[in-house]
């Protein structure tokens, strides 16, 4: 159980990190407020009540329930999976963060109904959906599990070191 700690701090870091920042934005503007930072990116106010780039936002309100249901699902597993990789630490991570940022867009919609987004990049006519902190999260970690997919399994590493330390 000591092993999950840093990966539970993790994140509880990110989940402070996303709620501080929305708060931030919401006392700092007002609905589709847009402030103009760079040429390519802006800060803005937006309520996803659908799921990434606002997949579902005008369903009739049952999606709400099912992404609360969805993300508390996916945060026991990540647990479980936290607790039987407690070893591997580019997956720990990943699932850290993967975790932090669904418990910290679960906690928007159980107070909000929706998800504050508030992070807009664009680049001539094209626009990429407004995002949060907990979705960055949730991204990196995601290809974090991709990249760590790709990486040989621990038994390869372990057989590896064998080898070269008796040579």
């Amino acid at each position: 159980m000591r092993k999950l700690l840093p990966w539970l701090g993790l994140a509880a870091m990110v989940i402070v990190l996303d709620q501080w920042s929305k708060l931030v934005i919401t006392r700092s503007l007002t609905y589709s407020d847009r402030v103009i930072i760079t040429p390519f990116f802006d800060l803005v106010l937006t309520y996803n009540s659908g799921a990434a780039f606002s997949f579902l936002r005008n369903a009739s309100g049952w999606q709400r329930e099912f992404f609360i249901a969805v993300a508390l699902l996916a945060s026991i597993w990540i647990l479980y999976m936290l607790y039987r990789n407690a070893g591997s630490t580019l997956m720990n991570l990943a699932l850290g963060l993967v975790l932090g940022g669904a418990i910290g867009n679960v906690i928007d919609r159980f107070r909000l109904g929706a998800v504050i987004d508030f992070l807009h990049f664009h680049l001539a006519e094209y626009s990429w959906p407004a995002f949060n902190v907990a979705d960055s999260a949730i991204t990196v970690g995601a290809v974090l599990l991709i990249w760590d997919s790709f990486r040989p399994s621990g038994r390869t590493e372990t057989a590896n070191e064998e080898r070269r330390g008796s040579t």
